[in-house]
């Protein structure tokens, strides 16, 4: 991650890096052993999938290992370590999202046996909730005053919109679908790699087996769910938008376009003819893939 002016590398076992934008190291932090072997099998090793996060001169860094899983915070200059909070969690491959106003501002991380905000000057835990799939990947969102989560894995694949005031333990009770901090969820049919998106009103969810998702954002009512494809398509990367349009990378390097709206519909079918598991990025009017074997910049010509 880049703040403009630092980039920030994690490699888990091996550490974490801060270069300047010239390229010379500023600093290394060794975080000792994180072993992110699957729990029910600690063999199959996957190494880490969590990134660090830049905010207010803070490399924000979520660590769900096999021993003493935490989340924590470094100084951007130094690497010094500012403040660590343990989680009560197996091995989880998600990214933390850091979401700042004057009144509910908080790291929010995702898991299994542990979702849930944290304060960002000392770490304390605000709220926290139990019942996600056992590998949550997906990295929360923030939109229309809702925190939203998805994974999928295992007995569970949820979908969660919870409040940003949210305190203390807000878990539902067994057959509860919603509480006076969570809005509303989903029990089944959250995603299991992609994270999803927020698109004006509605919520996107696009599953690894390529089945487009759409929700009304603020009451969780289910507009359509529909295949991008064939049955064949997977999906690792996450979508992304603009100009009213949903982009889903499909992992065999074919761009899925989607009009955004109530209405599924696919405008078009791009075919990078190359493995594609990265998530795209928008920046001043150009399209970013990361294939395989190239970095393509899509764009209109000046």
């Amino acid at each position: 991650c880049t703040d403009g002016n630092y980039i920030v590398a994690f490699f888990g076992s091996e550490g974490m890096y801060c270069y300047d934008m010239d390229g010379n190291l500023k600093w290394k932090k060794d975080l000792g052993e994180l072993d992110w072997g699957f729990f029910r099998s600690p063999a199959a090793q996957w190494g880490g999938g969590s990134s660090p996060v830049i905010h207010q001169q803070k490399v924000i860094l979520q660590c769900d290992v096999q021993k003493n899983p935490f989340i924590a915070a470094f100084d951007l200059k130094d690497g010094s370590r500012i403040w660590k909070t343990a989680r009560d969690d197996v091995p989880t491959w998600g990214t933390p999202t850091v979401y700042s106003d004057s009144e509910h501002s908080q790291i929010i991380a995702n898991g299994f046996k542990h979702i849930g905000g944290y304060d960002i000057s000392t770490g304390k835990e605000i709220w926290k909730m139990r019942g996600g799939g056992d590998i949550p990947i997906p990295t929360p969102i923030v939109a229309h005053d809702l925190i939203y989560f998805t994974n999928a894995h295992g007995r569970k694949s949820p979908i969660y919109a919870v409040r940003l005031s949210a305190q203390g333990d807000i878990s539902l009770d067994e057959n509860e679908s919603s509480n006076k901090d969570i809005a509303w969820s989903y029990s089944k049919n959250g995603n299991y790699i992609p994270t999803p998106i927020i698109y004006k009103d509605y919520l996107y969810c696009c599953s690894h087996k390529g089945k487009m998702s759409c929700f009304e954002a603020r009451t969780g009512k289910l507009i359509y769910r529909e295949n991008l494809g064939s049955s064949n398509v997977s999906v690792s990367a996450s979508p992304v938008a603009a100009d009213g349009k949903i982009y889903c990378t499909a992992e065999n390097g074919d761009i899925y376009v989607v009009k955004a709206g109530p209405e599924f519909k696919l405008t078009g079918i791009n075919k990078m003819n190359e493995i594609c598991m990265a998530t795209p990025a928008i920046s001043q009017g150009t399209l970013f893939f990361r294939t395989r074997q190239h970095l393509v910049a899509i764009a209109e010509r000046p």
